[in-house]
């Protein structure tokens, strides 16, 4: 390989480490072929820290004597959305956008009623416009994102009773 091409790949790994970035990707895959024995596989990945949120402990509140047993009580709603059964979540890492275009009316919004199959947002990734459909029909409860977030692969996006 010359140094031309050493220069150019070097050029070209720089500026796949920019689009890393500029579109909080986690990691990029790619594979440039030159020839029948000559290519270049690149992988550019950053490691992504996660913080824990502080725990917060409360003193238990005094219970009422006519309380009844934990047994009895119905059960608590799950805290962690991506857990929930209703949660629709995201099949890819991108940008996520809540209407055809700007300015325009959202796809749906919360108590909005929707079918199966039914365009619910979309996710931009690698400059493709990917519809995201309702998988199952239903009303939408709770919305997770806002319009031009980023998302990552799983995070849960909006929760559909």
């Amino acid at each position: 390989m010359s140094t031309q091409s050493s220069d150019a790949d070097v050029a070209f790994i720089q500026a796949l480490a920019e689009l890393l970035n500029k579109n909080d990707l986690t990691e990029l895959s790619v594979k440039r072929e030159y020839g029948p024995d000559d290519r270049l596989d690149v992988k550019v990945s950053k490691q992504v820290q996660m913080v824990a949120a502080p725990a917060v402990h409360a003193a238990p509140a005094p219970m009422a004597h006519h309380a009844p047993p934990a047994s009895a009580a119905a059960p608590a709603a799950p805290e962690d959305p991506a857990q929930h059964p209703g949660a629709v979540t995201s099949p890819m890492v991108g940008t996520v956008y809540m209407s055809a275009e700007p300015g325009a009316t959202p796809f749906v919004s919360v108590g909005a009623v929707v079918t199966e199959g039914q365009t619910v947002l979309i996710i931009e990734a690698m400059k493709t416009m990917n519809h995201i459909p309702a998988p199952r029909a239903g009303t939408v409860k709770r919305i997770l994102v806002a319009d031009g977030n980023a998302v990552e692969y799983g995070a849960p996006l909006l929760i559909i009773e």
